[in-house]
């Protein structure tokens, strides 16, 4: 884990645009020449990326994915979940598949990329999110391995004002210390669709719960339990690397902190039993 910078490859996409309109076809040239390089017409493993109101988010995560050194075959699906703003001109200069979901929500967009894959395997990934060149190498080494249906992944934050990189990093060393007691009753609660895999052959028959609500990684990964094992993918050339704009929505560091660490410590005493069956498809959030 980087301590007090982000990596530097991570630079090669702080992309400056603010609109799809700021982005030179220049941009959208050299991304597509890596794309033309990776991907594969009979992938293996379908990247599904759901994205709303993200035409410039989506174009640096697509662009990070461009950049995989993998053997691996793959190919890279964006759901445009019903997006109001430019996204789609963005998808449709990219030389990736894009399909459009009219029903909102994390779940229904995911869904739709599932049933339209072609690969064997599914790795989950977010448009507001960045990988590594070795992120697809990892999660694939743990998911092929026998017995497992479930694998999700580490991530970081890049700094911001007011979120510094100490800090962030200190935030990260709680969050993966809380996910290894999660871990041993409740894996599901640490897979996030910024970073997961599955068989697509096991998922298409839980499926995706079909309106919005937060958690539909975990719903699916419960229901994946069925059929085998959940991993987690602890590798640091794995990790995956996001924004602080969930963080803000707290007002501050500190506050972020203490609620978070405030939320794990009232259910602390629930993570060491394992969680009763139940319809994952009508259940509520806490």
């Amino acid at each position: 884990m980087n301590i007090l910078n982000a990596p530097d490859w991570i630079n090669n996409f702080r992309y400056p645009f603010a609109s799809f309109n700021d982005i030179p076809q220049s941009v959208f040239d050299a991304i597509n020449r890596d794309l033309e390089h990776v991907q594969s017409k009979n992938p293996e493993v379908s990247v599904v990326i759901p994205a709303w109101n993200e035409e410039v988010n989506i174009l640096r995560s697509v662009a990070s994915l461009a950049k995989m050194q993998t053997d691996i075959p793959f190919e890279i699906i964006v759901v445009n979940n019903n997006s109001t703003d430019q996204m789609q001109d963005t998808l449709d200069k990219l030389r990736i598949r894009s399909v459009f979901q009219p029903i909102q929500g994390w779940g229904p967009a995911r869904q739709k990329g599932l049933e339209e894959a072609q690969g064997k395997y599914i790795l989950t990934a977010d448009a507001d999110c960045l990988y590594p060149p070795d992120w697809i190498n990892e999660m694939m080494a743990v998911l092929r391995q026998p017995g497992v249906a479930c694998v999700y992944g580490r991530y970081s934050f890049i700094p911001s004002p007011g979120f510094a990189r100490w800090k962030l990093a200190l935030l990260e060393t709680l969050k993966d210390s809380i996910a290894e007691v999660r871990h041993m009753k409740r894996p599901h609660l640490n897979t996030y669709g910024m970073s997961s895999g599955y068989l697509r052959e096991y998922a298409l028959k839980v499926g995706y719960v079909m309106h919005k609500i937060r958690g539909e990684d975990g719903r699916l990964c419960f229901d994946l339990m069925q059929f085998g094992s959940v991993e987690q993918v602890k590798a640091d050339n794995a990790r995956v690397w996001t924004g602080t704009r969930t963080l803000q929505k707290d007002g501050s560091f500190s506050r972020t902190l203490f609620l978070k660490i405030g939320h794990e410590l009232r259910r602390l005493k629930g993570m060491f039993v394992a969680q009763p069956p139940h319809d994952t498809k009508t259940s509520v959030n806490p």
